[in-house]
């Protein structure tokens, strides 16, 4: 065979692959800069590549050929292993956008009295004299901003991919990253040293569940790009067996970096022992990369053998809505509350995917089953970076204060911050003139499309319930009475401060003039088949 020498199309992925250098360079600071000037000079790096990277994006997505008669826009790359289509550029966007918030959340000090919120020596065990030795003289660990940047990297290929095999490159890319992070906290380390060792092991499993699916649906398929295997879903009547575990098995690989149920368990444990910085830009990042490339798979890879994998996530969806609704009932911790209603909007986002998929099939102004996705996606993540940013800065004697009692009367004393955080989490419950609001009616819409009734009956069910503990926590906020130590508000500098104004500003807007990002979504057009 003649060998074809591979070509890349580097300006559509242009905003990888500063993201990618931005990385790299990170860790030549670290190797050569002295320890007191990485700090500045990884945040700047860090800033400038992701802000570089989403001016790239919006340059990019305005330069896509359309495709299909215009009902998808974009362009294979990568010697056919990436796409470069409307979806992708704009979950690029999104990431990009959450990842900023991260870095900026990162860049915290003032709230540790001159120190970020990671451990000053990792390396060190908890309560030994080399940790104290490293608070003391205010050390700090630069390496997670690199980190940051790797994960960001592995975000972004991650819905674009074309192949499951560079999707599982991008599924480790972004995972080994926080994997670390999640176990880098400056307090409470044992406890997030747990997290991250959970966080780890399950992952690991998971990417294993992923890996054995590539392989069956290779098996099935005879190759590894989603075309291709859409096609022999079409043609190939025999090996379903083949087909019908590897894809089960996929789908695992993918609904645990979702959190949803029954792939959920680590959620609320790496949530609360991570850093609050790491889990705002974990939380919201990773759930927009990995429902991009899930729906990719299963709309492109899968979608002709839509009968067969909507009833699996018909029950995902339900048990997902209910899991998170039901046990966030019983929480005490607000890290491990916001943790269960992350899992109860997975499976919100899942209703959303069981939608009709072609804009043919629907009435004018009605949007797609991708479409509602990718709304969702944008107001969830505005609100909940903006709810774990306002989570650093609500503080006791021990740093953070996360248990309900601390947040007894926050409201009289902090009124902005505690109407904020109100305003959060009634987006999240889905109260009218938020951006909750419309997210739900987008995917209670399309899943009605679609027949599934049942489905959306829960969820409505899963909404009222999740009601019931964000207005109890609202309750406790304002109209309860503090009991012994109670948590204040640290000031924070402009960081944090313009962070949580930020997504409050979006929550808002999008719940008011929701048509600008609808229209956006829907410009946005099918996935490249």
């Amino acid at each position: 065979m003649e060998f074809v020498k591979p070509t890349i199309e580097y300006f559509e992925l242009s905003p990888l692959l500063i993201v990618f250098a931005a990385a790299c360079l990170g860790v030549l600071v670290e190797a050569f800069l002295p320890r007191e000037r990485r700090y500045l000079v990884q945040v700047a790096l860090a800033g400038v590549g992701l802000v570089a990277a989403l001016v790239a994006t919006i340059w990019v997505a305005t330069d896509l050929t359309e495709r299909g008669g215009g009902a998808a826009r974009g362009l294979l790359g990568a010697s056919d292993t990436l796409v470069i289509d409307g979806p992708a550029v704009y979950l690029w966007g999104l990431i990009l956008v959450f990842a900023i918030g991260g870095v900026a959340l990162f860049a915290e000090r003032r709230l540790e009295v001159g120190v970020s919120a990671f451990a000053g020596q990792a390396a060190a065990l908890p309560g030994t004299e080399a940790e104290r030795q490293a608070s003391t003289r205010g050390l700090d660990h630069t390496e997670v901003y690199p980190l940051l940047m790797f994960a960001v990297a592995g975000m972004l290929l991650f819905p674009a991919t074309n192949d499951l095999l560079t999707m599982f490159v991008a599924l480790e890319v972004l995972s080994l990253p926080l994997y670390l992070l999640c176990g880098l906290a400056r307090r409470r380390r044992l406890l997030s040293q747990e997290a991250a060792l959970k966080y780890f092991l399950l992952g690991a499993f998971s990417s294993g569940f992923f890996l054995y699916g590539v392989a069956l649906v290779y098996g099935f398929a005879g190759s590894m790009q989603l075309a291709e295997i859409g096609e022999a879903v079409r043609n190939d009547v025999g090996n379903q067996s083949l087909l019908l575990i590897g894809m089960g098995m996929l789908a695992v690989g993918l609904l645990f970096k979702v959190g949803a149920a029954p792939f959920h368990s680590w959620t609320p444990d790496v949530y609360q022992g991570a850093p609050t910085p790491v889990t705002a830009f974990m939380a919201a990042g990773t759930k927009v990369a990995a429902f991009g490339a899930l729906m990719r798979l299963f709309y492109v890879g899968f979608g002709l053998e839509r009968w067969t994998w909507q009833p699996m996530m018909w029950a995902v969806a339900i048990l997902t809505m209910l899991v998170g609704a039901v046990l966030a009932i019983v929480q005490s911790d607000v890290k491990r509350m916001l943790a269960y209603s992350a899992i109860s909007h997975t499976g919100f986002l899942l209703t959303g995917m069981l939608g009709v998929q072609a804009a043919g099939e629907l009435v004018d102004g009605q949007v797609t089953s991708l479409e509602s996705v990718l709304f969702y996606l944008t107001t969830y993540g505005f609100a909940t970076v903006g709810a774990f940013a306002i989570v650093t800065v609500v503080r006791d004697s021990g740093g953070e204060a996360t248990t309900f009692p601390r947040w007894a009367g926050l409201g009289r004393r902090s009124p902005w911050i505690a109407g904020a955080f109100a305003f959060f989490l009634l987006s999240m419950a889905g109260i009218p003139l938020t951006a909750g609001f419309v997210g739900k009616w987008a995917v209670f819409t399309v899943a009605m499309s679609a027949g599934a009734w049942p489905v959306v009956l829960v969820a409505i069910l899963a909404s009222i319930i999740a009601v019931y503990f964000y207005i109890r926590h609202i309750r406790l906020m304002f109209f309860s009475e503090p009991e012994g130590e109670v948590a204040a508000v640290t000031a924070a500098s402009p960081l944090t401060t313009v962070t949580i104004t930020v997504c409050a500003v979006a929550t808002l807007v999008l719940g008011v003039v929701p048509g600008p990002v609808l229209d956006l979504v829907t410009n946005a057009g099918d996935f490249i088949r």
